[in-house]
């Protein structure tokens, strides 16, 4: 795992962490009182929101580790659908919805959120404990207020097919190009007893294509001007075009599933977080895919001295509108502390306290991969920030995101696409 380092607190700023050097960290929270006693006749519930409860196996072990340290406290999640969460919860939000813990999936939404006065501050929750070494936590201060804990730290890294690949005799030592990536992804496409098989996948986020630029070449996603992801998006639509790769209008209409996509033999490479180790972990423990599968670094630019990649906490935030707020803030501080790290690490997720007990065991789990260059991708040489915190994240992401479908449906060149990304930023949102 790594140790974060803390960002500048700009509007540019990127959230850098190193892997080497992990150091033994004690997180002492404290617990609060008030609202979580049970209530008369029953047990107290607490609300929380969740993406895909059934293939997330993150949010199971947390909740059944909070409650057994909590008797007489039920934690009862708010289940949705992963693509429909931002939106959903936005809508919530705004609505008066009293949910009481909120998920931040991204720091995108936290900052949507935050800036709307939507959000408890629980920066009493930061001063009353050692956060220093709390990977993430940086990302989620705004004004030296904090309205949300990590309790799990990302980043993305590359999941390939063993079997497919040692089929077409492609041998992994180390970070590849994206040169060698697009080489290899039109290589290994190919048909399987009638299914065809995709040489990658690339999910329909748009950080697929420009997170990894920016972090890669330095380039600022809320500067307004986004050529530098040009050469991302020329490789992404070739291997497209190719065929190596589902098309976007496919993978969008059909709500493809990556998960899905990887875990059924369907693609031999993807791009993906780290959260989806717990994910392949569970499938191949119930049996439901089997897949023998491997990690490697993020392909990098050619010429890369370091393997850089980019990532994001996810943290848990108090509904403003909570009726159970004390209990709810009890929740967060768990969630982030020790507790609630070697729950989510023994179902294979990246905890946010990082602990050198709690690391060792991670990769002791069943089933994980314990090659070298598995453990290599571990450690990349820098993390950068998915999308610098600022008050204009929310609108600079809409307007990217929009653009960003446009150029993988076709409707827009790259140049184009890039040139309106540049322009409607400073128009709408610069200016």
């Amino acid at each position: 795992m790594f140790n974060p380092v803390p960002p500048a607190r700009t509007r540019t700023r990127r959230h850098v962490v190193k892997a080497a050097g992990m150091t033994v960290i004690a997180l002492a929270l404290a617990a609060c009182g008030g609202s979580g006693e049970p209530a008369e006749g029953g047990p107290a519930t607490l609300t929380v929101t969740v993406w895909n409860l059934a293939k997330t196996p993150e949010f199971t072990a947390l909740f059944q580790a909070f409650e057994k340290a909590n008797p007489g406290v039920k934690v009862k999640p708010v289940d949705i659908l992963a693509d429909d969460y931002p939106e959903k919860v936005t809508t919530m939000l705004a609505g008066g919805d009293r949910t009481d813990v909120i998920t931040m999936k991204n720091v995108t939404d936290y900052s949507r959120y935050s800036s709307r006065g939507q959000l408890l501050d629980v920066t009493d929750l930061v001063k009353s404990a050692d956060t220093s070494k709390l990977a993430g936590l940086e990302a989620f201060n705004i004004g030296n207020t904090y309205y949300a804990l990590p309790y799990r730290q990302d980043f993305w890294l590359l999941y390939y097919n063993k079997t497919l690949l040692d089929k077409a005799g492609i041998k992994l030592t180390g970070a590849m190009t994206w040169d060698d990536y697009a080489k290899y992804a039109q290589q290994l496409t190919r048909d399987e007893g009638g299914k065809k098989v995709y040489g990658a996948y690339h999910h329909t986020w748009r950080s697929v294509i420009q997170a990894i630029s920016a972090a890669q070449t330095g380039g600022d996603q809320l500067g307004g001007d986004y050529t530098f992801f040009t050469d991302q998006y020329t490789m992404a639509l070739g291997l497209q075009k190719g065929g190596a790769v589902m098309d976007y209008g496919t993978a969008s209409a059909q709500q493809a599933d990556y998960r899905n996509m990887f875990g059924t033999g369907a693609t031999a490479m993807m791009p993906m977080g780290t959260w989806y180790i717990s994910g392949i972990l569970e499938a191949k423990k119930k049996g439901e895919s089997q897949v023998d599968w491997a990690l490697a670094p993020m392909p990098q630019r050619a010429g890369s001295g370091e393997v850089v990649t980019f990532g994001s906490p996810t943290g848990f935030a108090v509904n403003k509108r909570s009726k159970s707020a004390d209990l709810a803030k009890k929740f967060v501080q768990f969630a982030a502390g020790r507790a609630g790290a070697e729950a989510i690490a023994q179902v294979g997720v990246v905890p946010a306290l990082q602990d050198p007990a709690i690391t060792e065991a991670y990769f002791k789990l069943e089933g994980m991969p314990s090659d070298e260059l598995s453990k290599k991708a571990f450690e990349p040489g820098k993390v950068v920030l998915e999308m610098p915190v600022s008050d204009k994240s929310s609108d600079v992401d809409t307007i990217l995101n929009e653009e960003h479908q446009l150029i993988m449906v076709g409707e827009k060149s790259v140049a184009d696409g890039t040139r309106s990304m540049s322009e409607r930023v400073k128009n709408e949102v610069l200016n």
